[in-house]
């Protein structure tokens, strides 16, 4: 039997501590445990049209959807009795270091998500050490970035636009300011399907109407900040009338070919890297033509709907070209989970744009920065459990990818 006795007064009292609430910014990321986390108080504190053309994707979003299920459809194999007391993250990509194996990946109209926008961005990842990417269609300049980010790596992503000189112009800037690589995206000869954006009248810049007012209300500090900082400035566009889709459409060009690569990796002196490769035999051309590297992704599912999970096709992609090339990969990562298990299955780099919006419209820059603590937690802790102490120790047999529980094949 429980012997049982009347409760002690100072006992008691041990147990009635009573923590005050807290409030503001730090309290509000210091409760972010995820990047989950960081999307639900993002989507509270963005006006709906903003942040859903951050969280949405094109037609039924399927392609999104899928990618971040292959990366939920995985199977960790640890190794026991392998203590890994240190744990390095550090890794070597593109001919220069990473704190971390994930840099930021480019992002279009970022300071309509949050006026700080892509300097916020750049800050962060170079506190953190990792690259940050400036895209064609950001809204600060390449000059800005570099500002923001003047001793760590900066990546410029390309769209060859319609009028040659305006994307040639943008090279030369970016060589100038000192950015090591350059990610020349060809998944985007017109713009994608994207329905959110056309239902919520999503424009640039934005329109005022009866739904957004309404939708404002709870989240005036939104539309203060927007209203009482610098008018959005974009690298490249000069017009900044309509929606998204109509913006992409008048300055992205269908007729871009393997002529316009090899002029560009003429006029760049650094890296060259091609974005939004999605099968084995464009992968082996691109390797054929002298590129230093390629980025399976597929726009974040915000293109070409039902298109191939760039996660699945890693260990293929790895198998014919990893040799050959650095093979990195984006699309659906939210864990560092994630990234640890690209970088089993042959990934040199990954790179993350939604979870990074997530922080930014969460805290502006200290929401980054906790993204980056986030990932780079979950990334350690993972490579613990595994029993690894670096990056390069991680092989295709700590991973096996699943389709809802039934192993696929891969290289191994």
């Amino acid at each position: 039997m429980v012997q049982r006795q009347f409760p002690k007064p100072a006992e008691v009292m041990e147990f009635l501590k009573i923590k005050l609430p807290e409030f503001g910014k730090e309290a509000r990321l210091r409760k972010a445990y995820t990047v989950a986390d960081l999307r639900k108080i993002a989507q509270r504190r963005t006006p709906a049209a903003a942040f859903d053309y951050t969280d949405g994707a094109a037609d039924q979003e399927l392609s999104m959807t899928r990618a971040r299920q292959a990366f939920e459809d995985i199977e960790f194999h640890p190794d026991v009795l392998a203590p890994a007391p240190e744990v390095s993250t550090e890794t070597q990509i593109l001919g220069g270091p990473s704190a971390m194996p994930f840099g930021i990946a480019p992002t279009g109209f970022t300071r309509l998500m949050q006026t700080e926008g892509e300097t916020a961005g750049a800050g962060a990842a170079g506190a953190a050490g990792i690259p940050f990417t400036l895209s064609t269609l950001g809204t600060t300049s390449i000059e800005g970035v570099k500002a923001a980010n003047p001793h760590g790596r900066n990546w410029f992503q390309l769209y060859v636009m319609r009028d040659r000189e305006i994307s040639y112009g943008l090279v030369e800037r970016a060589a100038k300011a000192g950015f090591d690589t350059l990610q020349f995206t060809v998944d985007t000869p017109i713009a994608g399907n994207r329905l959110r954006d056309g239902r919520n009248g999503f424009s640039i810049p934005p329109q005022l109407s009866l739904g957004t007012i309404a939708n404002a209300l709870p989240r005036p500090w939104w539309w203060i900040d927007f209203l009482t900082t610098p008018k959005l400035e974009f690298a490249s566009l000069s017009s900044t009338g309509g929606t998204v889709g109509d913006l992409l459409n008048s300055a992205m060009d269908p007729t871009i070919s393997y002529d316009d690569l090899k002029t560009i990796r003429e006029l760049w002196p650094g890296k060259i890297v091609i974005k939004g490769v999605q099968n084995v035999p464009d992968a082996v051309k691109l390797i054929e033509h002298g590129v230093d590297g390629i980025i399976l992704s597929n726009h974040g599912g915000r293109q070409l709907d039902r298109a191939p999970i760039p996660f699945r096709l890693l260990p293929q992609v790895v198998k014919e070209v990893g040799a050959d090339a650095t093979i990195m990969v984006d699309t659906g990562i939210m864990n560092g989970q994630d990234i640890v298990a690209s970088m089993a299955l042959g990934a040199k780099f990954t790179l993350v744009g939604r979870a990074y919006l997530y922080g930014l419209m969460a805290g502006g820059r200290e929401g980054v920065d906790r993204m980056i603590e986030i990932l780079s937690a979950e990334i350690r802790r993972t490579m613990a459990l595994l029993g690894v102490s670096s990056i390069e120790e991680l092989e295709p047999r700590h991973v096996t990818q699943l389709t809802r529980l039934v192993p696929v094949g891969s290289a191994r």
